[in-house]
Formats: C-alpha cells, structure tokens, sequence
C-alpha cells in the first residue's frame, strides 16, 4: 500500500480552533483544489473532517486526530493521535492511512507506540510514525510502521532548536541510509528547490501543508516584505 504514496506530493489540508476555513465543507473545497493541482493524497485531521471529505475524493488518505485545543506544554506531550480511543475511531473512518506519534513522549491513555502499531497492524491498515530524532525513527521501524515522517523534527523539546531552519534533510538522509522503510519529508517545506531536494536524498513523498493550505501564514509571509512607514 506505500507505493500508493511514492514519488507523491501530500498536501496536508488543516485548520484550527476558530480559523475560518475550520469547517468540514471548506476544508472538502480546498482538498478538491489542491488535487485538482495534482496532489496525490491528503493528510486530514479529526474524524468528523476525515469522513466528509473521504466519501468525495478518490486519493489516499492520510488520517490523524489532535489533541484540541492544543496543550500548553505541547513540546511535552503526544497530541497526534494521542490515544487508543482516538485511534479506534479512526479506524471506523476507513482511511487507508493512519499518522500517529511516533515520539518517545508520554501519551494521554499512557499507551505505548508499541500498542497502537500493534492494533493498526490488526486492522490491516498502513501505519505512518511521524517523528523527530533519528532514533525515534529507527524505533519506529523496528516495532512495524510502514513508513516513517520527519513531521516532529522541530516540535518537541530535543528539537525545538531545529524549528527555524528549514525541512530536515539531515535527518531524512540519516534515515534513508539507514533503514528500507520508506521516509517522507515534512516540515517547513516553502520552496520548489526544497522538493527536488528531498526526492534527490530518497524521500518516499513529501507532505506540504502551510505553505498550501494556510493563507492566513502565507499571506504574513509576505507581509514581512513590505516597507515600514
């Protein structure tokens, strides 16, 4: 099933709280978009979103839930996926794919990254383990996830420091030398030149979200060009 995503651009279609497009019709539109621009999958967000846009597009899906609204300290905790119940209710969805947390952080329900691969595994779904560390990665391997993301270099206490400085091609290239499961690339990825770099180190796919679903980001983006009166 990973070949469906190989060689893919995956746009991650999300809103939060009470950002205007965080509405399961509006987030449907900017999905039909964005493959019409040809992406290849989704990468979706809470259940109630997830079943609205399924049943109306025809590309795989990628499945997570969010712990909302998101915590305080949440360089400490899971908030992907966080628990064995929000995993249950993804797997009723359907979707083909299901993101969880692959960090060493403590989860909500204190299960383990060894529970919820295992109960995927049961329901003979694809498991993509998004990460921070190489090590988390090579874990993550090991107990079973068919494919591993660099989605969380950047957002957890050890990586923080990496927040700023652009898509992690140090630890995709890591992990692409080191292990045959497949490795997508996501994490602040603004540029064409990103892309091509990415696929040129051995990414599976590559997964965008802000810079293609954000508009309130991309449009402060280029606020920060503007001349200061």
């Amino acid at each position: 099933m990973t070949d469906r995503l190989k060689n893919k651009l995956i746009v991650s279609v999300q809103a939060q709280g009470n950002e205007p497009l965080n509405k399961p019709e509006y987030l449907l539109a900017m999905s039909q978009s964005v493959i019409n621009g040809g992406a290849g999958a989704l990468r979706l967000c809470g259940i109630d979103n997830i079943k609205h846009i399924k049943k109306n597009v025809s590309v795989p899906v990628i499945g997570l839930t969010k712990l909302e609204p998101t915590p305080i300290n949440w360089l400490d905790k899971v908030y992907i996926t966080a628990t064995l119940k929000d995993l249950k209710e993804l797997l009723k969805t359907g979707i083909e794919f299901i993101a969880i947390d692959g960090t060493n952080r403590k989860r909500e329900d204190d299960s383990s990254l060894k529970d919820q691969i295992s109960l995927i595994k049961e329901e003979g779904r694809s498991i993509i383990a998004d990460v921070s560390t190489f090590e988390e990665g090579i874990y993550a391997s090991e107990l079973g996830a068919d494919i591993i993301s660099t989605t969380l270099s950047g957002y957890t206490k050890e990586t923080r420091y990496k927040a700023n400085n652009g898509p992690d091609f140090e630890l995709l290239s890591e992990l692409t030398e080191e292990i045959s499961t497949p490795v997508i690339l996501e994490g602040r990825i603004w540029e064409l030149e990103d892309v091509k770099e990415a696929f040129k180190i051995g990414a599976h796919a590559v997964v965008i979200g802000t810079a293609i679903t954000r508009p309130q980001i991309i449009t402060k983006r280029f606020i920060t060009s503007l001349p200061h009166n």
